[in-house]
């Protein structure tokens, strides 16, 4: 599962990349086989949480195990 990280909240990717230019037809983030193909990683020391990316228009995105 993917979420927006702002300063102290989690937002849904729908409730900010429906306007966003890079998003799908969904309005959601080119999420594919594991990659998100409208931003770039961030590196991050090992085990330093969950994988997060930078997307296009400057979000925090992380993905969040569904566990």
């Amino acid at each position: 599962m993917l979420v927006i990280l702002m300063e102290n909240q989690l937002l849904p990717p729908a409730a900010v990349c429906q306007s966003c230019p890079m998003a799908n037809q969904s309005g959601l983030p080119r999420w594919q086989q594991g990659r998100l193909r409208c931003g770039h990683p961030i590196d991050q020391p090992l085990h330093q949480g969950p994988a997060q990316y930078e997307c296009t228009m400057g979000f925090r995105i992380a993905e969040l195990s569904d566990r």
